[in-house]
């Protein structure tokens, strides 16, 4: 019974791939491309509770798969970690548009193209460090959405 089960649903997941959409409340991932309702809370929540316990919303976003789309890096801890440590000399690297910073943040974030990541960080100077009191938090996320 569990094997005709499990067959069904991943049938069934398998078919809802061609035509995924991705909720904007609940994200991509298999929940997401299982239960197209998302009419309740009940089934948002079952939406993202499939989506976040099976563990196949990160491979979605890291790959390009389950109605994801691919990211060409995440900021991981370490390079959160330097951006934090790191937030005046990273600020003047960008604005320059090179620096040991910078290149050190493009090796952290795996970026193939080093010199088109710093420029890019560059020519959005202003969206990085959009205050003179910016949060290091801020600054991982605008960067992430710039150089992603």
């Amino acid at each position: 019974m569990k094997k005709i089960l499990l067959s069904a649903l991943a049938v069934v997941a398998l078919s809802t791939m061609a035509s995924a959409t991705v909720n904007n409340q609940t994200g991509c991932g298999l929940g997401s491309q299982i239960i197209k309702d998302d009419s309740s809370a009940v089934m948002l929540a079952l939406q993202a509770t499939i989506n976040g316990t099976s563990g196949n919303q990160t491979f979605g976003i890291t790959s390009g798969t389950s109605g994801c789309k691919k990211v060409k890096f995440v900021m991981n801890d370490v390079a959160q970690e330097f951006v934090a440590s790191n937030m005046d000399e990273l600020a003047k690297d960008i604005a320059m548009g090179q620096g040991e910073s910078v290149d050190t943040l493009a090796e952290l974030l795996h970026a193939e193209d080093k010199a088109a990541f710093s420029a890019a960080l560059q020519s959005n100077y202003n969206d990085i460090y959009t205050s003179k009191n910016v949060e290091m938090s801020d600054v991982v996320e605008n960067i992430s959405t710039i150089a992603g």
